[in-house]
């Protein structure tokens, strides 16, 4: 064991932003502005509809779920950005970034899991009106919830091991704001080949999946909302998937760009992009998801403006 552990190195380098040092500061007031952003509008998400009995529905409830996740995921990696642009503190501790590696995927899996509830959720509310009560109880909510953290943890837990496995003997320099998984192994003075095939199964396995239910559950509901002879009726169910597909967009779009970036390497992309598109794609969507959804989920809007009318 002790012979195992010594090829491992007490600390990693974070570079921050490759060919931006100098902008680091100037970078810090928006990544600031943009988490403190996305750290009070998702409290406040957690807030009102954990208070208002009238929120407690299956799609309010995916949506509290979704906003403490987006907590958990911009949390995992922008304090520790936000202290190399301000203080230049780019040590981490090996398991510190064994840690905020796990954080950072395990995060990202349960969100991608919840996205993938809500869609089913819409689809059950459009297709199956009359029996979306009886089916969507508090137990099964509990139980898509308990399924969601198991495949998360039971997906990311082997990549520690696979991490671990790797002798560490030469750079410990990271160009990157936070840890990630291929950043890490990027590093090893090993065959890293298990790693890239394991991250390629997880992103077809899980991701990939949950994408392809998502489009499936849509065009579903896009074929009986089409169906509805009431153009009214049609807009209002619509309308109920609007915010749904923003955040999806959102969410997939930078997470695969960075994901395929890794694997095919900075020869067509910039680092400083590649760094940069990353960092808010854990800052914008935790961002925008609430703004979304309170602009577009009027019970919502109202909730809040009640809230904080009695508040003052």
């Amino acid at each position: 064991m002790a012979n195992f552990t010594a090829f491992h190195p007490d600390y990693f380098i974070l570079t921050g932003i490759p060919g931006l040092e100098k902008s680091h500061l100037l970078l810090s007031i928006p990544f600031s502005i943009m988490y403190i952003l996305a750290l009070t509008g998702n409290s406040i998400l957690i807030l009102v509809i954990g208070t208002n009995e009238t929120l407690q529905q299956p799609m309010y409830l995916f949506l509290m779920m979704l906003a403490a996740c987006d907590i958990l995921f911009s949390s995992s990696s922008i304090p520790k950005t936000l202290s190399i642009f301000w203080f230049n503190c780019h040590k981490i501790s090996f398991s510190g970034c064994i840690v905020q590696m796990y954080s950072i995927h395990f995060s990202f899996m349960i969100e991608s899991a919840i996205l993938v509830s809500m869609a089913y959720d819409r689809y059950y509310a459009i297709c199956h009106p009359l029996s979306y009560t009886t089916t969507f109880t508090g137990s099964f909510i509990r139980k898509m919830v308990i399924l969601a953290l198991l495949r998360s943890f039971c997906i990311i837990t082997p990549i520690i091991y696979l991490l671990h496995r790797l002798p560490y003997e030469g750079s410990i320099v990271i160009e990157h704001t936070y840890c990630e998984h291929m950043s890490m192994a990027g590093l090893a003075t090993a065959d890293i080949l298990v790693n890239k095939v394991y991250g390629l199964i997880i992103a077809a396995s899980a991701s990939g999946v949950d994408l392809i239910l998502i489009a499936v559950s849509y065009v579903v509901i896009v074929r009986t909302v089409l169906k509805l002879r009431s153009s009214e009726a049609r807009v209002k169910a619509f309308n109920t998937c609007v915010s749904h597909v923003c955040v999806i967009t959102l969410f997939y779009i930078p997470a695969f760009f960075t994901f395929i970036t890794h694997r095919v390497g900075y020869k067509y992309i910039s680092p400083r992009y590649h760094i940069l598109l990353a960092n808010l794609y854990v800052l914008v969507p935790p961002m925008m998801n609430p703004i979304i959804y309170g602009v577009k989920t009027r019970e919502i809007r109202q909730r809040v403006v009640s809230t904080f009318c009695k508040v003052s």
